[in-house]
Order: C-alpha cells, then structure tokens, then sequence
C-alpha cells in the first residue's frame, strides 16, 4: 500500500543520491537533511507513512471524499485511484449507493447519486456530447457562421442534445453503462461508461448490433444486454440477438439469440404480421437470466410468458409458466422488478396509479404473490417511469414523487415472505412512517404491517424518472 503515491518522491530522493559528492561529509550531512524534508513534504499526512494515510482516507464515508478532493492534488490523485477502493472491498466497508437517471428539458439526461446514510443528493458530471458524422464534415467556415448566428440568438447546437433516447442502463464491476439507444432516428451501438472513482465518463467498446430499449443484467461480473428494437426499412423491429460484455478485457461477445417460443404459435399469419414479440424486462434470478416477453402492436400489449438463460449451458429455456404470465407489468407492458435478499420481487400498479402492490415470486408454487398490500404513489403524470424500484442495504425500496412533486425514496420493511406466500390472497397493510409522505391513521395489526420509510427526498423540478442502478464500491 502506499508504493503509487511515494512512487513520485522517491524518484526524486534516488536521483539526490546518485549525484552526492563523496568527498565532503558537510554537504552530505546538508543533503541528506534536504532529503528527509523533500520526503516529508512529499507525504499524504506529515509524519505519517503514506501507507498508513492510505488507510486513513479508505475509512472515511465516500460522502467525504469530494472535500477531500480538495484539499491538495496528492489528496485528490489517493482518491481518485482504485488503491483506496480495494482497500475498502478488503476491509469489508464499501458504500452503496443509488443512482437516478432522470429526463429534463430537451430530454436531456441526467444522473443523480444518493448516498443513503448521510441522505446526501450528488449531481454527476454531465453525460458527453455526441458530434454527428454529418455534423463532423461539415467546413469550418459553417461551424464559425453557425456559432455566431447561435450566440446572437441564444439558441443552442443540436450537437449539444444528448441522443440517448431508448439507451439501456446498466452496472458492472462499480461503473454505471449507458448503452445504444435512438441518435437522430436511428439505432445506435455505442457504450458509455461513468466511473464513480474518478467521477468521469469515458466511451468503451461498442456493442456488437445497433440496438434501442434494450434489456441488461449482471451475471458472474459480465454485463447481460438481450433483444430491444433496430429500425429497419418498415420502421422499428424487434431484435433477438443478445450479447455480453466483459469489463476486465472491454470485449462483447455473441450470446444465443433468444427465441420467443409463445410468439410462434398464433393462430394466423395476419397476427403474427400485426403482434411484434418484444423482452420487456430483465432480472437476473437463481443466476440465471428471466426475460419476460410481450407482444405489443402499440398501444396494446399482450403478456406470453418468457425466456430463461442459462449461462453455464449457454442455452435458452421457456419461462415457468406461473412466472411469465404472472409477471406484473406497468405502463407501456414494462415489467418492474428487483432482487433483494434473493427474493424477486414485482410492481403491480393499480388501474387508477394512485396505488399499488408489491409482489413477490414464490418459485415452488410458480406463482406471485402480493407481500405488500400498498405502495404510495402520487406521481400521476404520463411519464415514462413515474416510479422505480431497488435493492439496496437488504431493504426493498420504492422511488416516486411526492406530493409535493419531490422525487422521494421510501424504505419497505417487509414482512416475512415465507409467511406472506402461505396464501395468494393475502396482504400486508401499509403504514408509513417518521418523515413520510402522508401518515395513515388506520389501527393494523403489527404482524401485518409495512413500513415506508422516507430515506431522502429531492426537488428535481419537472424532471422525469427513467432508470435507477446500485453501485457497492
């Protein structure tokens, strides 16, 4: 510990050395004294080896280590390595947070992070720019007129709206991966990394098809994305090709396509010509993949089942029957889920959105059961995700608006799940609890009851929810 940040000094201190004359015992006496102070300066922490500043600044919450970043560049260099961050992982006191991705004006995208213990908000640097091929032939001299003319009447570049429309999101290995998505009408295959340790975003290798409104997950440290659409000669298809991403090499490799077993048994060709199968979600369960599916001719969509990978015998199999046509789905046929404690469990709107229930899957009996009988829900809005769900610290938690139009995370404390699958139609009563949202005066029994906890909230004006990932780092 401690080699990369003494590695500067120490070059210097050897070169002193080399070039001591041996014919004066003074000037190595006045030398080594200039040494030994170059040394100290050169330190983290005076006095303290640098190897045991290290472990210092690898106790301190994340939260801190954006003032710490202030303090000098050797500070900000120690936090910005993954010196600290293995540290961390091998102490056993890495953080996890939440990241939001919201949709502002001009459907620009940006990213929030929460840290849950301190309930501190942080914005992340801003998404890159894309420069359009056409954009990037065009003369100079047209770049300069445009500039002028944009600057005289405050308009801004298209060139500065950020083509990320239908991008998938996902995480891996401590990064966040913004990936393919809409640019000007057409699909495209690139991948953008944000990496938290040195709060940056960086482009990766690009995925081996163009590819919008796909579907990630994370198996044995490889980033999963399956199907989404490509816009063909008849508009937007659906795609069941299906890749994976390994980031310790930046390589994507081929995945077995993904069959839609349910979609090749319609009655007539006219339905099989007007319902287009297409993944509308993915969870990665029991080490396995689960795509549910749907077929959709917008605005409808029609829930058949699904498909499991399995990635040790890289082969695809039908989706228990139970789960795949149980699955509950939201606005637009998308099916919201989340893992916790190895538990799956699914969003079931209600058919006003201003409530709904939390499922859970019960593997032996194939079915979802209701765990949690009520979720608050004010958001009302024809946002595309007015709500989204996340594992974090053990708890299942629920991201929505307020009433007071605040984007508000809320903490379930849910009950037992063994005890809850013992029938399907039982459920658990919801109480939410101190700084929350609205309190309930109903009288419940305790054994039924769940907690909502607000755990932060944030103005975020009119931005819209899109898409939340969980970084352990």
């Amino acid at each position: 510990m401690g080699s990369v940040m003494s590695l500067s000094c120490s070059k210097r201190k050897a070169t002193s050395q080399d070039e001591e004359p041996s014919n004066s015992s003074r000037k190595r006496r006045k030398l080594s004294s200039s040494n030994d102070e170059e040394d100290y300066n050169c330190r983290l922490i005076p006095n303290l080896p640098d190897e045991l500043s290290i472990q210092i600044l690898a106790r301190l919450p994340r939260i801190s280590y954006s003032s710490v970043r202030l303090v000098s560049r050797r500070w900000r260099s120690a936090v910005s390595t993954s010196e600290v961050y293995a540290l961390r992982k091998e102490l056993g006191i890495t953080e996890e947070w939440l990241y939001v991705l919201t949709k502002g004006q001009d459907d620009k995208l940006l990213w929030y992070s929460l840290d849950p213990v301190s309930t501190r908000w942080q914005r992340l640097p801003p998404m890159p720019v894309i420069v359009y091929e056409e954009e990037s032939r065009r003369s100079s001299w047209n770049l300069k007129v445009g500039e002028i003319v944009r600057s005289l009447l405050g308009r801004r570049d298209a060139s500065e709206q950020m083509p990320f429309c239908g991008c998938a999101i996902g995480s891996v290995d401590g990064c966040l991966y913004v990936l393919g998505g809409l640019s000007k009408s057409k699909t495209v295959s690139c991948v953008w990394r944000f990496d938290p340790i040195i709060n940056s975003w960086s482009e990766v290798s690009s995925m081996l098809a163009n590819r919008a409104y796909s579907k990630t997950g994370v198996l044995d440290e490889k980033l999963y994305v399956v199907g989404g659409v490509d816009r063909g000669r008849g508009g937007l298809s659906p795609l069941q090709t299906a890749e994976v991403y390994d980031p310790t090499t930046d390589v994507w490799s081929e995945v077995p396509s993904m069959p839609f077993t349910k979609a090749q048994v319609l009655p007539n060709a006219f339905l099989a010509d007007l319902l287009k199968p297409i993944a509308t979600g993915m969870t990665c369960y029991n080490g396995r993949l689960c795509v549910p599916q749907s077929l959709y001719s917008w605005p409808f969509f029609v829930d058949v089942g699904g498909e499991v990978y399995d990635p040790e015998t890289e082969l695809w199999g039908e989706m228990p029957s139970g789960m795949g046509e149980g699955w509950p789905a939201r606005q637009a046929g998308t099916k919201l889920s989340v893992v916790v404690d190895g538990e799956l469990y699914a969003f079931d709107p209600s058919s006003s959105m201003e409530n709904g229930k939390i499922k859970v899957y019960d593997q032996k009996e194939d079915a979802w059961k209701v765990v949690i009988g009520e979720v608050p829900v004010y958001d009302m809005t024809d946002s595309e995700s007015p709500y989204l769900l996340a594992g974090f610290h053990g708890k299942l938690h629920f991201i929505t608006r307020d009433h007071n139009r605040n984007v508000t995370v809320l903490r379930a404390d849910v009950p037992d799940v063994s005890g809850s699958s013992s029938s399907s139609s039982s459920s658990s009563k919801c109480v939410l609890g101190s700084g929350s949202l609205k309190e309930k005066g109903d009288a419940v029994n305790k054994s039924d009851t769940v907690i909502w906890k607000v755990i932060a909230s944030k103005d975020l004006g009119a931005a819209e929810l899109v898409s939340c990932q969980v970084i352990d780092i």
